[in-house]
């Protein structure tokens, strides 16, 4: 049966590596028209662009996209949906997927398998993908944000730290993964309730989360579950540096030409 849900995906002008980086052509397109492209390949009732810039906005609108303006003052992806919720009346129980502004390789299966897990859940509020970590310099580094869940596959913790810490194999000084180790990243794709978004919000921040730069802790923090689902088919790494633009535009030139 087919399952109701929007997507968001929250751009915003500034970033620390990448000035700009949701106008950045890749392959002939910019990238926001990349994400939306493949959000909109998804399952999903609406496509939304969330951004507080209007050179997003106008980018967004020549090129057919539904576009919605936000305060400049949010902290995070998640309240700038919260703020989409709120403008545009969601009601309570709909589904919003955050998409990530800087994936224009994301793929549109992850985007239903996320919204799907969710609404197959109806006790929670959230609800979020990982895979697999396969070399030891991806489990060591503090970029690839890791996840351990429990036999529910409930989320009891994110750290940008190396966990689950396999400590008899690295005592002796080994610098690969034991078979018996299944470390997983966390993928930044995110299915919430409105009523969730809503409660995030209006927590402050949580010790951990501010220790960490990691917001998914906070719903830890204040005891709300979180589902972690493997992902079931391979998710591209993002944009975050002019080394990932240029792979991920070799990537889309190498499709195109094929």
């Amino acid at each position: 049966m087919k399952i109701k849900y929007i997507v968001v995906i929250p751009a915003r002008y500034g970033s620390s590596r990448l000035e700009g980086k949701p106008l950045l052509d890749i392959a002939g397109k910019s990238m926001i028209n990349r994400v939306y492209e493949q959000a909109s390949k998804s399952a999903a009732d609406r496509v939304l662009v969330a951004t507080d810039d209007l050179r997003i906005a106008d980018a967004v609108a020549a090129f057919g996209g539904d576009v919605v303006m936000t305060s400049a003052t949010h902290s995070s992806g998640t309240d700038r949906l919260h703020e989409v919720a709120e403008r545009l009346g969601f009601a309570e129980d709909t589904i919003v997927v955050n998409v990530q502004g800087d994936e224009p390789l994301i793929p549109p299966q992850v985007i239903d398998q996320v919204a799907r897990n969710l609404a197959d859940r109806p006790q929670l509020g959230v609800a979020t993908l990982c895979e697999n970590i396969a070399t030891y310099a991806d489990f060591m580094n503090p970029n690839v944000v890791k996840v351990v869940t429990d036999t529910n596959r409930l989320a009891l913790y994110f750290s940008r730290a190396a966990i689950p810490w396999p400590r008899d194999h690295f005592k002796n000084g080994l610098q690969t993964l034991p078979q018996a180790c299944v470390a997983q990243r966390h993928i930044g794709l995110y299915a919430y309730r409105v009523r969730t978004l809503k409660q995030f919000v209006g927590w402050p921040m949580a010790p951990l989360e501010a220790l960490e730069a990691l917001e998914q802790l906070r719903f830890l923090w204040h005891g709300e579950a979180i589902h972690v689902a493997e992902a079931g088919t391979p998710v591209p790494g993002g944009v975050d540096t002019f080394d990932d633009l240029h792979r991920v535009t070799a990537l889309l030139r190498r499709d195109t030409a094929q």
